[in-house]
């Protein structure tokens, strides 16, 4: 199989499992709140209600695609445009397995492996405040507007933090590269003497509180509760989305979920060792590297939907922040926090190296 045909094949499939899992996060969070608040929930579109996002996503194409006289019409459609494209091309980067195998050649199951891949995320997420920015100003509406200069202030102030819990990390990898990250998780002593089962020396036992920092600010950069202001129905009607409807409204909804899923998987390569799991070597081994393959591919996903979970138990749990506590704790508690952990390790290096 030729290289090029083989990352055609993995684009596709990327794809496909970003939008299906999207979808049927839908499903999971109804599901989730049913059985927090002692509902039932999606029960009726086929059996235990798995159908039911083909039934929302037909319901998105069939209704009606209204555009407001007044809006600005081709940045009106390039808003939501922008969000789908940003959520889905930031997965290009992620390693999402160890490596396969066909006819001799091994294959990075890897759309781009960059030197810079976690350059290149934060980048693209920079980015993706645009969609938001533009849908809200394109719709000519005070409430969307309100709602896109809610959610870019409140992406830039959570970024900052965010980009200093993840120096942490680059200081102790000495790298930008994503697989690098992860292969780094691979091998060696938890905390320099306690002997490791290959596959399970994370970073989240050396940094737990850049860990923390970075888990807060992902669920502010997603717009998940505590953390929807930009779109707060008590006040803004439904934000930057209020003007929208049919698919356009689908693709905001959809970048939503799509992002939720990339944070994800960018959380588990930092902290929880990528595509590593318990005795992976061994099963390279002793099964073969398609094997040891296909469970990285397992691993990794499982630890993903596991944070997906996390953030959707969060969403039933936690009450909305004002926004003035919002910026509060962006500014005044994760910026100095982060800070200090890279101070704290900074000096661990220096002193007894990585």
């Amino acid at each position: 199989m030729e290289l090029l045909t083989f990352k055609i094949i993995l684009v596709l499939a990327l794809f496909l499992l970003a939008l299906t899992i999207a979808a049927y996060s839908t499903w999971a969070e109804r599901k989730v709140a049913s059985i927090m608040q002692d509902r039932i929930g999606p029960n009726r579109a086929g059996p235990f209600g798995l159908l039911q996002p083909l039934a929302d996503g037909g319901k998105f194409f069939f209704k009606e695609d209204f555009t407001p006289a007044n809006a600005e019409k081709f940045l009106f459609i390039l808003g939501p445009s922008l969000v789908m494209f940003i959520s889905l091309i930031t997965g290009a980067v992620i390693p999402w397995g160890k490596t396969l195998n066909f006819g001799g050649v091994s294959y990075d199951l890897q759309v781009a492996n960059i030197d810079v891949g976690v350059l290149f995320i934060i980048g693209m997420a920079s980015i993706g405040v645009y969609g938001i920015m533009i849908g809200g100003w394109a719709s000519n509406n005070k409430y969307s507007l309100l709602g896109a200069i809610r959610a870019s202030s409140q992406m830039i102030s959570y970024e900052l933090a965010m980009g200093l819990a993840l120096l942490s990390i680059i200081m102790m990898t000495g790298s930008l590269d994503l697989k690098a990250i992860s292969e780094a998780q691979s091998t060696g002593k938890i905390w320099g003497f306690i002997p490791a089962i290959s596959g399970i020396n994370w970073n989240i036992l050396y940094q737990p509180l850049a860990f923390l920092i970075f888990f807060v600010a992902a669920l502010a950069e997603t717009n998940r509760h505590p953390f929807d202001l930009p779109e707060c129905e008590s006040e803004l009607v439904t934000g930057y989305s209020t003007e929208y409807s049919s698919m356009k409204l689908g693709l905001y909804m959809f970048g939503e979920y799509v992002n939720m899923f990339i944070s994800n998987a960018f959380m588990v390569v930092l902290f929880f060792g990528g595509y590593n799991y318990p005795g992976i070597d061994w099963v390279t081994h002793n099964w073969g590297e398609n094997a040891a393959g296909i469970l990285s591919i397992v691993a990794f996903l499982t630890k993903t939907i596991l944070g997906i979970l996390i953030f959707m138990w969060i969403r039933w749990t936690l009450p909305r922040f004002r926004y003035d506590q919002l910026m509060h704790l962006g500014w005044k508690t994760l910026i100095p926090l982060a800070l200090v952990n890279l101070i704290v390790t900074g000096a661990v290096i220096l002193a007894f190296g990585n």
